[in-house]
């Protein structure tokens, strides 16, 4: 069992990473909740909602909720449905939301547990790749239709149990996508792994034995940096890197048309381009590129407006005055956050839409 500690304001949780957790999940348990609500989602709920569920009804009352699949679960309307039905479940102050899912149910079901009663208490049971990055951090949120994750809170949760089992069973697009934030880590960090994920093939190949050692490694990049800077005032946009053009993406094509890992991803190729025009440098684009192919990533997009685009990324998080903010490069392991000028931007964009369109 692998198990590291997140220092937070408000307290302190454990992130547990092992086999079968979602079979001791109440060995983790901290407080006699009077009552436990499990949050899940279609793909998630056929597979472990019953061993999660097992686990806890004979010491606790336990209800739960399924939602459909997907990044458009993610919506005011789903989460006001699951407010009604913790209010008709007779959950109280005292109570406990499971999220037991991927990235879009944590940040669904913390949102819930944060706004829920002014917050109560939420544990993660991520169960995919890309979820080692948003279930660590306490960012919680949902989408609204002019883009991504700005509705939301910083609200930590009191335990995250990684039960790397449930990643035997994800598709290959969700360990692609949750490959991508780990491939980011390993560029922002110091030192910097890429040399170790440059050769990794997500195929039959990928062993447990490689994987558990890259979630590890991206865990401990997300808890050092969230650790330094809790509400992302300064070191922790860092973790956006790839993200600015990668959340447009996402929000113009319409949440669920590519995973958020493979619009990082694209944003990651456009921020690396940046990063040596800005500051004349040389970068792994092309391993990257290369790394990107050999995984089926998608690299083309159809023709996206350029102006809808900019607008979307002017709704970016790290957005002031309405100049974007890009995280770049100056080298691998040594991120910035460099405000662009819109017209050099748009001209930079532009050309490597171009390249990227669907002919």
């Amino acid at each position: 069992m692998e198990q590291l500690t997140i220092k937070t304001s408000t307290h302190d949780y454990p992130v547990v990473i092992d086999q079968g957790l979602r079979f001791k999940l109440k060995s983790f348990l901290n407080k006699d909740y009077p009552s436990i609500y499990i949050i899940t989602d279609s793909n998630v709920a056929p597979l472990y909602l019953d061993d999660v569920y097992n686990a806890l009804k004979a010491n606790y009352h336990v209800s739960y909720s399924i939602v459909p699949a997907g990044e458009e679960s993610k919506s005011s309307r789903v989460y006001f449905d699951l407010m009604t039905q913790l209010i008709e479940a007779g959950v109280d102050r005292d109570g406990l939301v499971i999220a037991l899912g991927g990235g879009m149910i944590g940040d669904l079901a913390g949102f819930v547990a944060a706004s829920y009663l002014r917050g109560i208490d939420y544990i993660q049971m991520p169960t995919t790749i890309l979820a080692h990055d948003s279930s660590v951090g306490g960012k919680v949120a949902i989408n609204h239709p002019l883009g991504k994750n700005l509705i939301g809170a910083f609200y930590p949760p009191v335990a995250v149990l990684y039960d790397v089992e449930t990643l035997q069973t994800i598709p290959f697009q969700e360990i692609r996508s949750g490959y991508a934030e780990i491939a980011k880590h390993s560029m922002i960090h110091t030192p910097p792994f890429w040399e170790q994920i440059k050769p990794v093939t997500l195929d039959e190949s990928l062993s447990d034995a490689t994987l558990i050692r890259d979630l590890i490694h991206g865990i401990n990049v997300k808890a050092a940096i969230v650790e330094r800077d809790e509400k992302e005032a300064n070191i922790r946009q860092f973790l956006n890197f790839g993200h600015t053009l990668g959340h447009a993406i996402e929000s113009e094509l319409g949440y669920g048309k590519m995973t958020h890992g493979e619009a990082v991803a694209i944003g990651m190729l456009f921020a690396m381009e940046l990063s040596e025009q800005y500051f004349s440098v040389t970068l792994p684009i092309e391993a990257f590129h290369n790394w990107l192919k050999r995984n089926d990533y998608p690299l083309t997009l159809p023709r996206l407006s350029v102006n809808q685009l900019m607008t979307r990324m002017k709704r970016d998080k790290k957005t002031k005055n309405q100049t974007i903010k890009m995280v770049l490069l100056k080298t691998l392991g040594e991120p910035v956050i460099i405000d662009m000028e819109d017209r050099s931007l748009r001209q930079q964009l532009e050309a490597f839409l171009e390249k990227m369109v669907i002919r």
